[in-house]
């Protein structure tokens, strides 16, 4: 299930934001290892290399951690501002997207047997005149990730009690 709306929660800075959703019937403890370690965002989403550039604390993964994501070489390079394991990741755009002051948080929250994932996101557009286009754009492809990241999770969470 997937939801869209207006931002809700502490991230938003810049005049332009998003907030995307989706469910999953998996528990946080297997969702938050693909959201919260940059390493396995290339197993579920369309992106086919994801590496940390720099480690963060306490954690290689953790608060500091410069990560970089690409698909075919292009990508974004981005600095985790947040990191509470099974429940929240907070980070900012480095360098490779057209927008400033981006700022993303992807929180996980519990819901049944099952994991919310809510991602809400603020920025301002790089280039004048760009941002009617990117706030088109933003929720789309950030709501691709959330879907792929719950479809992927659906197939690791161990099958429901009958």
């Amino acid at each position: 299930m997937t939801d869209a709306g207006p931002p809700a929660g502490p991230v938003p800075v810049g005049g332009h934001s998003y907030r995307v959703g989706a469910v999953t019937s998996a528990p946080v403890e297997v969702v938050w290892p693909l959201v919260g370690r940059a390493r396995h965002w290339s197993e579920w989403s369309f992106l086919t290399r994801s590496v940390l550039e720099r480690d963060g604390s306490p954690d290689p993964d953790g608060v500091g951690a410069v990560r970089r994501f690409t698909r075919y070489g292009v990508g974004s390079r981005e600095e985790v501002v947040a990191w509470e394991p099974n429940h929240r990741l907070a980070y900012r755009i480095l360098s490779g997207f057209p927008v400033r002051d981006y700022l993303a948080e992807v929180t996980l929250t519990s819901e049944g047997t099952g994991t919310r994932v809510e991602w809400v996101g603020s920025f301002e557009p790089k280039w004048p005149g760009t941002g009617p286009v990117l706030d088109r754009v933003l929720p789309v492809m950030m709501q691709r990730f959330a879907d792929a990241l719950v479809a992927h999770a659906d197939g690791l969470a161990p099958p429901a009690a009958s």
